[in-house]
């Protein structure tokens, strides 16, 4: 019994790095396919990154959580910030300049 705890840990961490890389996947590959799906002129209508920018910083942020970096490493975290910082900022411009129209 004076080995459960440890055991027990792992598992716990496993759990915790699995539920964070799943939504480190998730908020990037959704920021990435709404950069990709928008008109580059957009963009520069909001004042931020030019389309090709924003692609860029968030497919090497994606590859580089999958080839197994994590999402606690610095290219993890760096990606989900990225990816927060396009969907929470640079989507709601892209949206407020389309007057909300639109499915995204």
């Amino acid at each position: 019994m004076a080995y459960a705890a440890p055991l027990f840990a792992f598992d716990v961490r496993y759990v915790i790095e699995l539920i964070l890389l799943v939504f480190a996947l998730i908020v990037q590959g959704i920021a990435l396919v709404h950069a990709i799906t928008q008109r580059s002129d957009a963009f520069s209508a909001i004042g931020t990154l030019p389309k090709g920018g924003w692609i860029g910083i968030l497919a090497v942020c994606l590859v580089l959580t999958l080839l197994g970096f994590g999402p606690i490493s610095l290219f993890g975290l760096v990606g989900i910030a990225a990816g927060l910082i396009y969907l929470l900022d640079v989507r709601v411009g892209l949206r407020d300049l389309s007057d909300g129209k639109g499915f995204w």
